[in-house]
């Protein structure tokens, strides 16, 4: 069963991969990452 699941996480990670290297989507992307990055560092409270 490990067997499986380590190929099936493989396929993910390579289509996850193959979908970051288009051009259309670096801007999501960057975008998505700049919105985490905005949000961590925002209020500055913590919980």
């Amino acid at each position: 069963m490990k067997i499986m699941r380590s190929a099936a996480l493989l396929g993910v990670a390579k289509k996850v991969y193959d979908e970051a290297r288009k051009p259309h989507n670096h801007a999501k992307i960057k975008s998505a990452v700049d919105q985490v990055k905005a949000r961590r560092s925002g209020t500055g409270k913590k919980r």
